[in-house]
């Protein structure tokens, strides 16, 4: 049977962005079941215009034969006349579009046209409440709505109430990590040990540390890179000078950036007495991987986070975590209450954990002992022209201290222990964070999807 084609519409492919990086993930983890197209966007693409061949490199690296991913690179999203041009030479079956959907303006107003002979597909994310009631269009424009974060899934059902979605058209699929390039390193592993070993030792100028607290995000304001410096430094400050010295934060950002902070001179004046180390060059995944493995926990205190890769990557390489109670980083924690961990259908009623009044000293929420979750200290309702509200969860630096403490005080056999747990969690079929896990869900889902999708009349008739 001829294998269906799917036109991906998202941040290229080949580029490190998050959109790209799980984009890549999801296309080649189901090239042998569909054909992919792309329109590849970015801000000002080197190679817009042309058409990218992947077809032999991607039979090379995947070992599929017959393989098809081709890519239309642009600066930008694109546009009404390419969509319609690639649709028509590439015969595509249906349309897949992931991020924001204020960035495809001109695919929702072709929305009718296009149904009436092909489904639309939404890889879906959206970070907080209030319910964003002015998605309601988006959402209802589309026939398939794949959620990143249980919190999501909630939010499509009380957001698309003029057409109310059902147990097919309205999923959860996690994003995934790949298990081939994320993964514990130990001692019995002798070359990759001793990689690792020499990687610390460049990274940290061949001082040798007790505790490495880790944080792997862009330097923008919602990331609060500032709160993250000043969280370490309030945790070195209550050990002694000799531990402390001992310590270091490793940040894998960009030092100065418009969007964030010039976070040496926060370091210099906020933090001058304790080891503040930058990662700044684009580091391959086996780095990357490194990275994790030589820290003792990763931290992430964004007021406002999707789902956050960095800590998930950082639990399939089983390192511990401590981050803000908020968005899609509650499905990292392992919540459960009664014993029963939480699911997507549950978020009917829980809404989001997101309120501390509420959830942070209830007997009956527990978490896993692979995370130190940190509840907000305050929301603000934040918001714009085109998303009018939404909350700003915000925790105290002082509470991620605690919990950096609480990760140094266990000891390291221990803390390994809690990490390895975390493993277990995101690759087991609970969590479904695995690359493996999170392709076959496509796979599922748009299938069902196929099954059961029908085409939209030419014409819709409304009382007046």
């Amino acid at each position: 049977m001829a294998k269906k084609k799917i036109l991906l519409m998202s941040d290229d492919l080949r580029m490190s962005s998050g959109v790209g990086t799980m984009s890549r993930e999801f296309v080649l983890g189901t090239l042998q079941h569909y054909d992919w197209v792309q329109i590849g966007g970015a801000i000002r693409h080197p190679e817009d215009g042309k058409i990218v061949d992947m077809n032999d490199a991607m039979r090379k690296q995947t070992g599929v034969e017959n393989a098809y991913l081709k890519i239309y690179p642009i600066s930008g999203y694109g546009n009404t006349d390419l969509l319609r041009a690639i649709i028509d030479m590439e015969s595509v079956d249906a349309i897949l579009h992931y991020t924001d959907p204020r960035f495809w303006g001109f695919l929702y107003q072709m929305e009718h046209e296009i149904r009436q002979e092909i489904p639309i597909f939404y890889y879906n994310i959206w970070d907080d409440l209030p319910y964003p009631m002015w998605n309601e269009p988006f959402y209802e424009s589309c026939d398939l709505i794949m959620n990143i974060s249980k919190q999501t899934h909630n939010i499509v059902n009380n957001v698309a109430v003029k057409k109310p979605r059902n147990d097919w058209d309205n999923t959860y699929i996690p994003h995934g990590i790949n298990e081939e390039n994320f993964y514990p390193i130990n001692e019995l592993d002798v070359k990759e040990w001793g990689d690792l070993l020499n990687f610390k030792r460049n990274m940290t100028e061949g001082k040798n540390y007790d505790f490495i607290v880790f944080w792997n995000n862009r330097n923008i304001r919602r990331k609060l890179p500032g709160d993250v410096i000043m969280a370490y430094k309030t945790f070195c400050d209550v050990l002694p000078k000799e531990k402390a010295d001992k310590c270091a934060l490793i940040m894998h950002t960009q030092p100065r950036d418009e969007n964030g902070t010039d976070l040496p001179e926060v370091v210099r004046s906020c933090c001058p007495d304790y080891d503040v180390i930058f990662s700044h060059k684009k580091l391959e995944d086996r780095e990357l991987c490194f990275l994790y493995n030589i820290a003792d926990v990763t931290i992430n205190m964004a007021s406002n986070e999707g789902f956050g890769l960095g800590t998930c990557e950082s639990l399939m390489c089983s390192t511990p975590i401590s981050v803000n109670v908020t968005g899609g980083m509650q499905d990292q924690c392992g919540f459960r209450y009664k014993d029963k961990l939480l699911t997507y259908e549950d978020y009917s009623w829980v809404h989001s954990l997101h309120e501390a009044e509420l959830w942070k000293e209830d007997e009956d929420l527990t978490w896993g002992e692979w995370v130190k979750p940190v509840w907000p200290s305050n929301r603000s309702l934040q918001g714009s022209i085109p998303t009018p509200y939404i909350f700003d969860d915000r925790p105290r630096f002082e509470d991620f201290a605690d919990a950096l403490k609480g990760w140094y005080d266990m000891e390291p056999e221990k803390r390994r222990e809690c990490g390895m747990k975390g493993h277990e969690f995101v690759m087991g079929d609970d969590a479904m964070m695995s690359a493996k896990a999170m392709c076959q869900n496509f796979i599922d889902h748009m299938d069902t999807a196929f099954e059961k999708w029908t085409p939209r009349k030419r014409y819709t008739i409304f009382k007046a």
